[in-house]
């Protein structure tokens, strides 16, 4: 990988990986008006009808949690011209469901569980486009708790080398937790076999919006290394922020 302005590179501290497997369905099902997404009646009816769809499937002895998150908020990312290139669509998912299992192959098996069936359906039924994979955790800061009133992040990452898009995070990592005091990131890692859309998924939580939002506004550094850096080496990073429904 290519290092832009090194003298800011710090690697990012992290904990052994989770043993969990991940099931992650995603939906475009509103519109989005610039960086907020539009609220719509249909979007808080589809993800009120999901929610309890997944807490059904959070009681069996094999899912350890079921949520539902709806978008609020999507900041500064790059590369958006490296998918147009590669004709792949831009991120712009206002709904999604993580699935966090007891491992990879629970997770795999679960999608013919029929409370998960009919989750999806409900989901596909209601959108203009869906991602679904299942994942492992590659890297970790901390287990990300969606029980806590947070502002999530999912960012989906997309580069030709996913060795050289792992290197590029745990630089760009690095400099969330010590700029934003980033407490938690789980990054998820597609199985082998399941689509090819984003090479990671970084599902991440801060206490509030003020906890980092202004530090991607105000911080040159933000641009100058972070951006800068997935620029440098062809990663196309789409973040969004969530609430829990």
């Amino acid at each position: 990988m290519k290092i832009v302005n090194g003298r800011r590179a710090v690697k990012i501290r992290l904990r052994e990986p989770e043993d969990s497997g991940y099931l992650l369905l995603a939906g475009e099902v509103g519109r989005w008006l610039g960086p907020f997404p539009a609220a719509t009646r249909a979007t808080k009816g589809v993800a009120a009808r999901l929610s309890r769809l997944a807490a059904t499937l959070a009681l069996r002895d094999d899912v350890e949690q079921a949520t539902v998150f709806r978008a609020v908020l999507r900041p500064p990312g790059e590369g958006g011209e490296i998918l147009d290139r590669r004709g792949r669509s831009h991120a712009r998912y206002d709904i999604v469901v993580l699935i966090r299992t007891t491992s990879p192959d629970i997770a795999k098996q679960l999608r013919d569980d029929p409370g998960y069936r009919a989750l999806a359906e409900t989901l596909r039924r209601e959108t203009r486009r869906t991602h679904q994979i299942v994942a492992r955790n590659a890297a970790r800061i901390d287990t990300v708790d969606p029980a806590r009133d947070h502002a999530f992040l999912f960012n989906f990452f997309y580069a030709d080398d996913n060795d050289v898009l792992l290197d590029v995070w745990e630089y760009t990592a690095g400099w969330f937790q010590n700029k934003t005091d980033l407490p938690n990131s789980t990054l998820m890692r597609p199985l082998d076999g399941e689509p090819a859309d984003y090479g990671i998924i970084n599902h991440a939580s801060w206490p509030g919006l003020r906890t980092f939002l202004p530090s991607l506004l105000f911080r040159p550094s933000f641009r100058s290394f972070v951006l800068a850096n997935f620029k440098a080496n062809g990663v196309a990073a789409q973040p969004i922020i969530y609430r829990r429904t």
